[in-house]
């Protein structure tokens, strides 16, 4: 049995999230399917070692083959998938998320455009819950686990309510 080299083993830490991983769930799935595609290859192996023959290659989603990209990883080791495995469970509970609620559902591009400044800006593994509340008519409230922010237009308009008020009152004539 021959072992990865010792610089090939990352920790959940230094795993890049690509812009196509957006949300928690989207790590969930990234899990799911590296169990699966350890599965599928073992299998095949051992089927391949029965009949001499090559062992079929599963398909992999973009979000997978993206994320073994930026990472430079690759499925071919079983030791290295299993240890793939337990970094990317780790990462998926670690994971800092940003909640973000829009009036209106966001496109996935959008989100995928969020995601990426989030991590360059704030963290470099954040992902976004998203929530949708028709309620604010336009904007966005942020939840942080220390902060809520109200980028909302009714948030805005609750904060100029004095202002409003003192222009409306010059309009009537009343100063």
């Amino acid at each position: 049995m021959t072992e990865a080299p010792v610089n090939s083993v990352k920790t959940a830490a230094q795993y890049i999230l690509p812009p196509s991983l957006v949300s928690k769930i989207d790590l969930s799935r990234l899990v799911t399917e590296v169990e699966r595609v350890d599965n599928e290859l073992t299998a095949a192996e051992v089927r391949a070692k029965g009949n001499g023959g090559k062992a079929a290659q599963p398909v992999l989603s973009q979000q997978l083959v993206d994320f073994l990209q930026a990472n430079d990883t690759s499925l071919s080791d079983g030791q290295t998938r299993m240890e793939l495995i337990k970094q990317l469970r780790q990462l998926k509970d670690k994971a800092p998320v940003i909640h973000m609620t829009f009036a209106v559902t966001a496109d996935v591009a959008s989100l995928q455009y969020i995601a990426q400044w989030l991590r360059q800006e704030i963290d470099p593994q954040a992902v976004v819950a998203v929530g949708l509340q028709p309620g604010l008519v336009a904007g966005v409230y942020v939840r942080t686990p220390n902060h809520v922010h109200d980028f909302s237009l009714r948030g805005h308009l609750a904060a100029q309510r004095e202002v409003l008020a003192k222009e409306l009152g010059a309009l009537r004539g009343n100063r």
